[in-house]
């Protein structure tokens, strides 16, 4: 790689690399990280758990008493598969969304994002399409092109995916002769869009699935989290044998712990615990052990009922202020999870824009991170998880302001302007975001 202005070798090891190093890039959300941290930012940009809500007394006496009794064990060596004791816990969560499994049908994982890792290293050769919704997970985005996939977007509403759009697809694809390895769908409060996948959909698209022999690849880490009433059951639970389901404590107790689970066919979960004992060679026993101890001993159920009625709280404060300050711009409106996708007026760009906010303190990621292709230029995707509500409040008020003042320089000077603005953020991008 050099140097666009020297000619000079930035990284002397450039030509050594393997081929599939040239789809690691940084996301979009990453290079907002630093933006939140900025106290003056109100960062409606990165999905992060408010912990604060969580009983720390009760998570430190787990602590003390896994280290007091089992202190040994814990900081040692553990299972590649996971501590059944954990695994046991797993079950009763997925239980609440309808899913039967054995304890030895799960694999824990360091994260939802390693399984998710795993599936793809174990299915992906490059070349591979897999199918995904139009927006998607920006880190399955990455973990994709890290493989050297092909990923295709299907088009969702506010139902989620649209069966025809992915019978349509899976046909184009067949014609064309490229590989179809599975079909990746975020289906409760999806992430970006916070739309869930509607009962009916859910039977449509596994049919379509089984029909053309396709495995799917279900990411759930939002399922538990929902508003009013809970979302349909998983698709794990009708379809064992063609679903892959990830699962995580990230969102529902905490991500600091970094731990997930894979649950999967027979013969893909022992191919699985082989890839994660080459990768990390067993996930981490102290977190598991001391979330094994909390679930056996604390309300688990209570506390994600809080964490329900706090995103709950959020979301209505966001959801009013577009109302109040963006009465005419399009946005969903999330049952649960931690997103919500707004549509910018004709002729914004949320990228573009994006320098601009952070002059008026408010973050969001732009929707061009949650597609392969670079689309989602007139989107961007909004999280009410963390902020309190009064500065959610103030964040979509320092939002509407640039919307609203985009939109009269669009206006004023044609879609031209938005050519010259991005031209103007590449001379003299703010120092944060890259």
């Amino acid at each position: 790689m050099m140097s666009p202005r020297s000619g000079i070798s930035l990284d002397p090891w450039f030509d050594n690399y393997a081929d599939r190093a040239a789809g690691l890039s940084a996301s979009e959300v990453r290079a907002l990280f630093a933006v939140a941290s900025r106290p003056e930012v109100v960062s409606l940009a990165g999905g992060m758990p408010f912990v604060s809500a969580l009983p720390f007394d009760r998570v430190r006496a787990s602590v003390d008493r896994i280290l007091a009794t089992e202190g040994a064990t814990a900081l040692q060596y553990g299972s590649g598969q996971g501590l059944p004791s954990l695994r046991e816990k797993i079950l009763a969560v997925m239980a609440e969304e309808g899913i039967r499994a054995g304890v030895d049908d799960i694999v824990v994982t360091t994260g939802s994002q390693q399984g998710l890792d795993l599936v793809a290293k174990l299915f992906i050769n490059p070349g591979d399409a897999i199918l995904a919704e139009s927006p998607s997970y920006v880190g399955a985005m990455g973990v994709f092109r890290s493989y050297q996939a092909r990923v295709e977007h299907v088009a969702m509403d506010e139902h989620g995916m649209i069966p025809a759009a992915l019978t349509e697809r899976i046909a184009h694809l067949r014609t064309a002769g490229v590989p179809i390895k599975f079909l990746y769908l975020i289906p409760n409060f999806q992430n970006p869009a916070g739309v869930t996948l509607s009962a009916t959909r859910r039977v449509e698209i596994l049919d379509i699935a089984q029909e053309n022999g396709i495995l799917i690849v279900e990411d759930n880490p939002y399922g538990l989290l929902w508003f009013d009433s809970p979302p349909p059951q998983a698709l794990r639970s009708v379809d064992e044998g063609g679903v892959i389901y990830l699962g995580s404590f990230s969102k529902t107790f905490a991500p600091g712990l970094r731990v997930g689970w894979v649950v999967a066919p027979h013969g893909i979960r022992e191919k699985l615990v082989l890839a994660s004992e080459a990768a990390i060679l067993s996930p981490s026993s102290f977190a598991q052990m001391v979330l094994a101890d909390y679930f056996d001993t604390q309300d688990w159920k209570s506390q994600i009922d809080t964490f329900r009625g706090l995103y709950r709280d959020r979301r209505d404060a966001m959801t009013s202020a577009l109302a109040a300050h963006l009465p005419d711009v399009e946005h969903t409106d999330p049952a649960g999870g931690f997103y919500l996708w707004l549509t910018l007026p004709e002729g914004l760009d949320s990228k573009d824009m994006l320098p601009r906010a952070i002059t008026e303190l408010v973050a969001y990621t732009p929707g061009t991170a949650f597609f392969a292709d670079g689309r989602g230029q007139r989107h961007l995707r909004l999280a009410f998880c963390y902020p309190e509500p009064d500065f959610i409040t103030e964040g979509v008020r320092r939002l509407a302001r640039v919307i609203t003042e985009e939109r009269e320089l669009v206006e004023t000077f044609g879609p031209a302007h938005s050519e010259v603005q991005a031209a103007a953020n590449l001379e003299s991008p703010p120092p944060e975001v890259v």
